[in-house]
């Protein structure tokens, strides 16, 4: 590690000292994942305990992916049940939902966390999320979850050099929020566009598109898939397949974004307002 990089890692390692015993909201992205392992690292395993909120707003491939990464990183490991659906402000889905979502994941966290003796309940936020336009932060303010790689000013590429340097196998994971970021924001969420978004991003991931997204305009999906992969989608029969399988979901339009994968790309319409991108 560079000297300022490795400044930061003893930071991040002294805050989890003085936490004692952690909780990871453990989502299995390179926050999440880079903050539980310097915790095993640092604290011994029985010290961390990793969960993930599991609700049908968290794609199906991304459960997978964290009870095989907390398996990885040698963390003990549990699914929590959440039920932000529930709540009418989250369904509603306003430009503020991840406030309501986190809100409801935090007021299961916080007890579960007493109850097994931890100190502590974390997020994975990083020192770039604090300028960001992320409501989530609000509740983790209000319920006093702790955000030790913010607080040891490390950024979203310092905490991927550092999951290069501790062998992380997903330092280079794109970024991938949840489900109801991909409807635009009024569009009410439901359980039944959520399963569909999710069975349309496990065959495009499946025909080789790591990085995309379907956006759900109603009857309309929008895909988005990286700009170098735009090209693909001149064969006429990949098209043929990405159609049929779409429309079998439920979409009657499907188009391509020429423009490509944009994180946030539903904000657009709001950064006049002072919202920044997000998902």
């Amino acid at each position: 590690m560079t000297p300022s990089l490795a400044e930061k890692y003893a930071a991040l390692q002294q805050r989890l000292h003085a936490l004692g015993s952690v909780v990871v909201a453990f989502s299995g992205g390179v926050d999440s994942a880079l903050l539980l392992k310097v915790a095993v690292m640092t604290l011994g395993r029985e010290r961390v305990l990793a969960v993930t909120g599991r609700s049908p707003s968290v794609a199906s491939m991304e459960l997978a992916d964290a009870a095989r990464l907390a398996s990885e990183i040698g963390a003990q490991h549990e699914f929590l049940d959440t039920a932000e659906l529930a709540d009418p402000n989250y369904a509603a889905n306003p430009t503020n939902r991840c406030y309501f979502c986190k809100t409801e994941l935090y007021a299961k966290l916080i007890p579960l966390a007493a109850a097994r003796g931890f100190r502590a309940v974390l997020s994975g936020t990083n020192a770039d999320d604090l300028g960001d336009y992320r409501p989530g932060l609000e509740a983790a303010s209000e319920q006093h979850v702790a955000a030790p790689l913010a607080d040891a000013g490390i950024t979203k590429a310092d905490l991927r050099a550092i999951a290069v340097e501790l062998g992380l196998s997903i330092h280079d994971k794109p970024a991938s929020p949840c489900l109801a970021s991909r409807l635009p924001y009024g569009e009410q969420v439901t359980p039944e566009k959520l399963r569909r978004i999710d069975a349309a991003e496990t065959f495009l991931r499946e025909l080789g598109f790591r990085e995309c997204r379907v956006r759900h305009h109603e009857r309309l999906a929008r895909i988005e898939i990286s700009a170098a992969d735009l090209g693909r989608c001149v064969d006429p029969a990949l098209r043929a397949r990405i159609d049929a399988r779409l429309r079998e979901l439920g979409f009657q339009y499907v188009t391509l974004d020429l423009r490509g994968f944009r994180s946030g790309s539903l904000n657009e319409l709001l950064l006049g307002g002072g919202l920044r991108p997000g998902g």
